[in-house]
């Protein structure tokens, strides 16, 4: 591999629900998303005894029967045997419960975001809390944008099958039998609390999640419930520690977009991305801004109702960086309950 330039050695994705073989017992099964981003990509590992399924799709009929689709033509008369979820989010997460079920399983997580899941999931059908409300207030969204953010609270849950009430923990340095070869279980944090990321050094092949992507950069927030957290600084050490963990030459395997080589590079690109944002948001605040004031700063599309939370959450995952950096502060709330930043 020589220069920057990623290389993609698989020129088409795998159709939804058909399973592409991209290394030894390892295959790449891509389901549909209901949203802007519009599939995730599954694993299926194969041993001698049965299945082992690494993240699960959103809890969708469509996804559900594209599940049994590969049931039925692609198991090779084998049980499923484990299930691994990389972290919480509704994509990730969203059948593992239906699978569970299926298959007899005991679902392999982290314990945070096993523990994050089930709480999120219970504020179904409850009102948004004091907290969150303060929450947006203070990054200064607008009334009518509170207002839509009131009454999409608590959707988490929606894309997630109920959870199953126990779970088998994984943790940093563990390792898992998958596809006849041990894998190596590495935990990234910043874009989920405990994120689990597969590593096979006799494969040399990465299973990424979330945590490493080819071409867009996962999402790092603040979120209401921890607004003073700083989930940049863990994502910047988990990038530079996967860096020094992964081979050079190592095949990433992406929850979204195409398996690619090129992780050193990526990783730096990520980094260099970050930093070159936390520059331009320190130049801005030479004048006072508010959260939503600094969205110019740091995306490229325009920020609507969708992505809102999102784009809060990212912008407020810098300012905390920054402030904890006393590179900016923070000033009193002004009378619409929006805080101010300035350059320190």
């Amino acid at each position: 591999m020589t220069g920057n330039a990623l290389q993609f050695p698989i020129s088409e994705a795998p159709a939804m629900g058909e399973p592409l073989a991209v290394a030894a017992g390892v295959y790449w099964l891509r389901m549909p998303l209901p949203f802007s981003l519009n599939h995730i990509n599954l694993w299926l590992l194969e041993d001698q005894h049965g299945w082992t399924i690494v993240d699960t799709g959103i809890n969708t009929k469509a996804c559900k029967q594209l599940w049994q689709q590969v049931f039925d033509q692609h198991l090779k008369g084998k049980p499923v045997t484990q299930l691994i979820v990389t972290h919480l989010h509704p994509d990730h997460v969203g059948l593992a419960g239906w699978l569970c079920e299926r298959w007899n399983l005991t679902l392999q997580m982290s314990r945070t975001d096993y523990m994050t899941c089930r709480v999120l999931m219970s504020d179904t059908g409850k009102q948004a809390p004091q907290a969150a409300i303060d929450f947006y207030c203070r990054a200064g969204v607008s009334e009518q944008q509170l207002k839509t953010y009131k009454s999409k609270f608590g959707g988490y849950g929606k894309g997630i099958y109920a959870m199953p009430d126990h779970y088998l923990r994984l943790q940093d340095k563990d390792t898992v039998t998958m596809a006849d070869a041990e894998w190596q279980i590495i935990v990234g944090r910043g874009h989920a609390p405990e994120h689990v990321c597969l590593y096979c050094p006799s494969l040399n092949v990465f299973i990424a999640g979330d945590q490493l992507l080819p071409t867009i950069s996962s999402n790092i927030s603040v979120w209401p419930t921890e607004p003073d957290s700083d989930p940049l600084k863990e994502w910047l050490e988990s990038c530079a520690m996967l860096q020094q963990k992964l081979p050079a030459d190592v095949m990433v395997l992406p929850s979204h977009g195409q398996v690619f080589f090129g992780a050193h590079q990526r990783l730096q690109r990520l980094i260099d991305g970050h930093k070159k944002s936390l520059v331009k948001l320190v130049d801005a605040c030479a004048q006072p801004q508010r959260n939503v004031d600094l969205f110019s700063q740091l995306f490229r599309r325009e920020i609507n109702d969708d992505v809102l939370t999102l784009a809060v959450g990212e912008t407020q995952a810098h300012i905390n960086y920054l402030v904890k950096q006393n590179k900016i502060q923070s000033n009193t709330a002004d009378a619409q309950g929006a805080v101010w930043y300035q350059t320190i």
